[in-house]
């Protein structure tokens, strides 16, 4: 879970952000941009970050504050699990990203998928939609829900890619060291139930 503070911090960024979207009158205007200046203060305070930073990032939000979507393409090979390196921080995840707008959720999974990896999948399954707040995640200001939907491969050879250096496939007990910011161990160790039990139904939250 969240810290409290990050927690209350992005609830009155979102009412902020939600209220200067319908607001027509300039006191209620002023109201929610101190609201939104109270949010960034409590988000430098407690993160070390400068108020000012966060209020920028805070300001380029628009329209109604409502969380977002990343994908992660699930690929198994011979039992062994597809994932790719980031270049970012060395470390090792599913390969996935942003939904774009436009995109289906599956069919952005099938590109993050061929991107990172070089591998064509068609996606087949949704094995899990949930809230990373909810997981063990590292804590975020944004309000992120993970689609993870089981591929299959048609296609295709490993490639790095302007994002990630390593393409691999491991067996379950040879898992390397993972990027904790976009998959966990526990999700790792749930996939692999699916694997194994193609009969779980989604799971969720």
């Amino acid at each position: 879970m969240d810290p409290k503070w990050l927690e209350w911090a992005s609830k009155l960024q979102a009412i902020a952000q939600n209220g200067l979207l319908f607001s027509n009158d300039p006191f209620d205007t002023e109201r929610y941009e101190q609201v939104r200046r109270i949010a960034a203060e409590m988000v430098g305070t407690y993160s070390d970050t400068e108020p000012e930073r966060v209020l920028n990032l805070f300001q380029e939000q628009f329209g109604y504050a409502t969380p977002k979507v990343d994908v992660r393409g699930v690929v198994f090979k011979d039992g062994d699990i597809l994932l790719v390196r980031e270049k970012a921080d060395g470390l090792w995840t599913l390969p996935g990203g942003w939904v774009d707008i436009g995109d289906a959720p599956s069919k952005a999974a099938e590109r993050e998928v061929l991107e990172e990896s070089g591998f064509i999948t068609r996606a087949t399954k949704l094995l899990a939609i949930i809230d990373r707040n909810q997981h063990g995640y590292p804590p975020l200001i944004d309000h992120i829900y993970k689609l993870f939907f089981l591929c299959e491969i048609i296609g295709g050879e490993a490639k790095h890619s302007i994002e990630t250096d390593g393409v691999g496939f491991f067996a379950e007990d040879a898992i390397p060291e993972l990027s904790l910011s976009r998959i966990q161990p526990a999700q790792i160790t749930r996939l692999f139930e699916h694997l194994r039990n193609p009969d779980l139904v989604t799971d969720f939250d």
